[in-house]
C-alpha cells in the first residue's frame, strides 16, 4: 500500500491507484462546479478535465490519469 494526503488526511490506497481512486476512497470530490455539485472523473481518459485537481503544488492535473506515488500530497477544491 502507498500512503498520500487527499485534502490533508493520509490514506492508503494500492500500488498502481489513481488520484481520482484515491480521491474516492477519501470520500472526497475533484472539485465543485460553479453552482456548488460535487464533480469528479466523467471520461477517465483525460478529455473533459471535471476530474482536475492540485497535486503536489501543481495544479490542473488530471487525476484520473494521474498514478498515485507514496507522500503524494492532493488538494480538490472541496
Amino acid at each position: 500500500m502507498l500512503s498520500v494526503k487527499v485534502n490533508g488526511t493520509s490514506i492508503d490506497v494500492p500500488p498502481g491507484a489513481t488520484v481520482a481512486a484515491a480521491i474516492a476512497i477519501a470520500g472526497d470530490a475533484c472539485r465543485l462546479s460553479v453552482t456548488g455539485q460535487r464533480r469528479g472523473p466523467l471520461c477517465g481518459m483525460g478529455i473533459c478535465y471535471e476530474c482536475r485537481v492540485t497535486v503536489n503544488g501543481v495544479a490542473h492535473t488530471k487525476s484520473c490519469q494521474t498514478a498515485c506515488e507514496p507522500g503524494m500530497d492532493i488538494r480538490s477544491d472541496e
